[in-house]
């Protein structure tokens, strides 16, 4: 499919099976779990873990209004944003629409007026690391990381 037919929109709580699934589906590639219950919690009320928190939420939609895709922000503090949410059909990644998707959080970012974007991962997703260092994220100490994450970055806007 041309990339020209993917649709970038907020998210509602309606999307939220199907966000769930391709979620689910890229982190089990990689031998990763979902947690519903504690960590990955957000995704059971999107509009208020992030856009009545003051973040966003966006989906990435193909012409057949699946979601192949999707990017949050959440405000850490007054001036620190949290990106959450960062993922891809595996059959759309390596085409430029993860970097794609960063710029438009970081842009985002900008616009609410945060100053930094935080963000923890786990070790085991290589590529979106090579992405995000790739961009200037730089490492971080962080105490209390999710049960899922080895990794904090942080990104200076």
């Amino acid at each position: 499919m041309d990339q020209a037919q993917l649709k970038l929109r907020p998210a509602t709580d309606q999307d939220r099976d199907r966000i769930t699934r391709l979620i689910s589906d890229a982190l089990r590639e990689y031998g990763l779990p979902l947690y519903l219950d504690t960590v990955d919690s957000d995704l059971n009320d999107i509009s208020g873990s992030y856009f009545a928190a003051g973040g966003f939420f966006d989906v990435l939609e193909d012409a057949d209004r699946a979601i192949v895709g999707c990017v949050g922000l959440r405000p850490a503090d007054r001036s620190a944003c949290e990106l959450r949410r960062m993922y891809l059909q595996a059959s759309w990644r390596g085409k430029g629409l993860d970097k794609s998707l960063l710029e438009h959080a970081v842009g985002r970012a900008k616009a609410l007026g945060f100053s930094r974007i935080r963000l923890e991962t786990a070790s085991a997703l290589k590529e979106a690391i090579g992405l995000y260092t790739r961009y200037g994220f730089r490492p971080e100490e962080t105490a209390g990381l999710a049960e899922c994450c080895d990794r904090s970055y942080i990104l200076e806007l």
